[in-house]
């Protein structure tokens, strides 16, 4: 794959990769859909209108996806990988709810967030019930292996968001720190639901760590792309506000780039806007002047392109069938997509 740059992708080429994915897992996605819907049922009736909203705005679903694919590319025949599909979007979308009210989003998937017309603890609560309900669904699984890696995960996640929090508004936030704080957010459950498909085909370790290493490493693809998009996207596209993460004072990959290369006086600026809430009138249209001085969303995703090869690179002791190659397209999915 040829180096990209941040002109802006095609969201019809990005469409119709994520569609040949979903294709192939098209008949357990639908199950994985029912039992969404089954297991999200209570009688409390906010419960389920809240968590439908979400749900149904869709969404790209490649944490289920990578469950379903993973296990089939294992050779796995049996149903338990539709189950806990479900209970990883499950997690998923509990830490979309609790994410957007942590943020104040107002826009997730080109539709208004569950806090925009609920407010905020209707939300949190709710993001809770599905917390809970994933534990339900791993319990019922019976592995006490797959409770360790969803629980595991599920504990990290946490983390990653209260590290997210303690290094936004922080402008000496590190390459380093945002890395460990990716990994914690957003891949470990790429990497868990990875793991997990080998785990259910009773595959090798070498295999399941092989899995668990390319969802990692396309987990932290996919974040730094989000990342760099939330500077050069558009928003009807991207399904979100863009620039809300300057908008929240967060220290991504391209403004680390920037202000590591910037100078005393864009420094300043950077700490301006970032440490306080004393942002003008033309304050984004600098930072995006900065980053683009500093090839900063270039570089971003460059650095994406290098995980994604770590992540095809882990897949070469698997032969070659539809599910690798989808696997394989997926990376190009996660580097190349525009939302």
């Amino acid at each position: 794959m040829s180096a990209r740059t941040a002109t802006a992708p095609d969201p019809e080429v990005s469409r119709a990769r994520l569609d040949r994915l979903q294709a192939l897992v098209k008949d357990e996605l639908q199950r994985v859909n029912l039992v969404i819907v089954a297991e999200m049922q209570s009688p409390v009736e906010l419960i389920p209108q809240l968590a439908q909203h979400l749900v149904a705005a869709g969404g790209k679903r490649i944490r289920p996806i990578l469950t379903l694919i993973s296990a089939r590319l294992c050779g796995y025949s049996g149903d338990r990988h539709v189950n806990l599909a479900a209970c990883v979007e499950f997690l998923h979308t509990a830490t979309l709810m609790h994410d957007d009210v942590v943020d104040a989003s107002e826009l997730r998937r080109g539709r208004a967030t569950a806090n925009a017309v609920w407010g905020n603890k209707a939300p949190v609560l709710v993001g809770d019930f599905l917390f809970s309900r994933a534990f339900q669904v791993m319990v019922a699984d019976g592995s006490l292996e797959v409770l360790r890696i969803l629980s595991d995960a599920a504990a990290v996640i946490a983390e990653g968001e209260v590290m997210q929090l303690l290094t936004a508004n922080d402008s000496t936030t590190t390459e380093d720190a945002y890395f460990a704080m990716i990994e914690a957010k957003t891949a470990k459950l790429f990497e868990a639901s990875s793991r997990i498909g080998a785990v259910v085909a009773d595959r090798p370790a070498a295999d399941v760590e092989a899995l668990a290493e390319y969802g990692k490493c396309i987990g932290i693809a996919f974040q730094l792309i989000d990342d760099a998009l939330d500077y050069g996207a558009e928003q009807q596209a991207l399904g979100k506000t863009v620039g809300d993460d300057f908008a929240d004072g967060k220290v991504t990959l391209p403004v680390a780039i920037a202000l590591a290369k910037g100078d005393a006086a864009e420094r300043v600026f950077w700490q301006r806007v970032l440490e306080t809430d004393d942002r003008r009138d033309g304050d984004f249209a600098e930072a995006m002047r900065l980053l683009k001085k500093h090839d900063a969303i270039n570089a971003t995703i460059r650095r994406a392109e290098v995980y994604g090869e770590r992540a095809r690179r882990a897949l070469d002791r698997f032969p070659a069938c539809p599910e690798r190659a989808a696997m394989l397209e997926l990376v190009d999915f996660c580097i190349e997509r525009a939302y």
